[in-house]
């Protein structure tokens, strides 16, 4: 029966990670397995491996047959120079010393450049989070820089609507006439009224009668002097009252 070491699909819709499992080549990409010995989750950069080294090169070693993707992975790892150094020391092209050292000399140029890579992904991500940040703080002064000016400007317009107020009120205090000299009223040199029918003051002082006498022996006199000319007059013949007949 030929087995394969490959992916099985985990996760939700476009947030995909892996398991490496150990199964029967006839069976479904998701379904039953031999054995798990590592996840792979390719989202991150660089990917995250996790891999059971020894299960999977005792695996190897065994005839199991990886998929592409599985080999790369399993590359990465170093599983694969580590079975091919074990061939060499089957075959005795190599001593289990140096196929050792061998190993490790490969494992710590992969893991520096693993480092580099990861150091650099760290750099351009603090780089671009600065970048953004200046350009926020560049948003941020541009704003408060205009926020600044409107308040100078309406300020300004305030201070100015102030003062033209002022000087309104102060030109209107200027129009207004002073009060009378000696505290005199203003009543007093309104002209008085004519009396009804239009007569002057001297004629309504001429109209008023005259004083009636303070004593008898005036009033007698007065009467007496009245009398002759009431008794000069002509009388008035008989039946001329009367209107002459037709």
């Amino acid at each position: 029966m030929p087995v394969k070491i490959r992916l099985t699909r985990r996760g939700r819709k476009k947030a995909p990670f892996y398991h490496i499992v150990v199964a029967d080549s006839r069976a479904p990409r998701d379904g039953r397995f031999i054995e798990s010995i590592g996840k792979y989750d390719p989202i991150t950069n660089p990917a995250t491996i996790e891999l059971d080294f020894d299960r999977a090169l005792d695996w190897l070693q065994k005839g199991a047959q990886p998929t592409d993707t599985c080999r790369a992975i399993l590359s990465y790892k170093g599983v694969m120079m580590k079975k091919h150094l074990l061939e060499g020391v089957t075959k005795g092209a190599l001593t289990e010393e140096q196929a050792e050292e061998k190993f490790q000399s490969w494992l710590n140029e992969k893991e520096s450049k693993i480092q580099a890579k990861r150091d650099m992904l760290k750099k351009g991500t603090d780089a671009e989070a600065k970048k953004r940040l200046d350009a926020e703080t560049k948003v941020r002064e541009a704003r408060a820089e205009e926020l600044a000016k409107r308040n100078a400007e309406a300020a300004a317009e305030e201070a100015k609507a102030n003062a033209k107020e002022t000087e309104e009120t102060s030109e209107a205090v200027e129009e207004t006439p002073a009060s009378p000299a000696g505290g005199a009223k203003v009543a007093e040199e309104v002209e008085p009224a004519r009396p009804a029918g239009g007569a002057n003051a001297e004629e309504t002082k001429e109209a008023k009668p005259e004083e009636a006498p303070e004593t008898v022996e005036e009033t007698v006199k007065a009467v007496e002097e009245k009398a002759p000319e009431a008794e000069n007059k002509p009388a008035r013949p008989a039946g001329e009252d009367e209107a002459p007949k037709a």
